[in-house]
């Protein structure tokens, strides 16, 4: 399996980046499941890290949504719902298409090379039925979809979207979704990595159509 952490190579993280990135994995996987309510100190106790970095993730978590904060009650983790999960996907849809658009104009070569090696990495962990680990990977995907597009107020204002539909997604899916997710994904980055504007943003549309899908089937479980 490629090594993830050798295509996207990490860059040295504050405390408070690392506490947000590891609270953002256990509320998008559902190891802190939604309605539950936590206190600081007990994710920090988890963490094995300070109350500083945790006070100040759990600030940003707040802004995007991910967590609802509570004074002198908690922390609380925010239900997963399809009307949500539609009104998400409304504004990630133009979103979507323009950073798909702008990173196949603007992505440099080592950002070709990443996409190119993020796609295979992904269809590999669909193969393996890893759908944890396909998650982190899929977080590096927007990440990188993103950074290459050069435009630092889509990654601002896509960052809490992604977060919110990778968490219902996950929650969700049943057998064969994940080979779905992968293929998707996959022929994204490898269109947006050969430059060709228009056909990366027909298949951003197409993985849109597919999650706007898979939310409304979820009525039926």
């Amino acid at each position: 399996m490629t090594d993830r952490d050798t295509i996207r190579p990490n860059k040295r993280r504050s405390l408070t980046e690392q506490a947000y990135d590891a609270l953002e994995a256990r509320i998008v996987t559902g190891q802190l499941e939604p309605g539950m309510m936590v206190s600081e100190a007990q994710l920090a106790k988890a963490l094995e890290m300070g109350r500083m970095p945790i006070r100040e993730s759990l600030q940003r978590l707040a802004r995007d949504g991910l967590v609802s904060i509570h004074p002198r009650r908690g922390v609380m983790i925010p239900e997963v719902s399809v009307n949500t999960e539609l009104k998400l996907l409304e504004v990630r849809r133009p979103l979507q298409n323009l950073a798909t658009r702008l990173a196949a104009r603007r992505g440099s070569k080592q950002h070709r090379e990443q996409m190119q090696s993020l796609a295979n990495c992904l269809e590999q962990l669909a193969t393996e039925q890893n759908a944890e680990e396909f998650l982190y990977v899929l977080r590096d995907v927007h990440h990188l979809l993103t950074e290459a597009a050069a435009n630092e107020y889509i990654e601002r204002a896509m960052g809490p979207v992604q977060g919110m539909t990778r968490r219902f997604w996950y929650l969700n899916m049943r057998e064969g979704d994940l080979a779905t997710g992968a293929g998707l994904h996959a022929s994204i980055m490898r269109t947006v990595a050969e430059g060709n504007e228009q056909e990366a943003e027909d298949l951003s549309n197409s993985l849109m159509d597919y999650l706007e899908q898979f939310a409304r089937r979820t009525l039926d479980i």
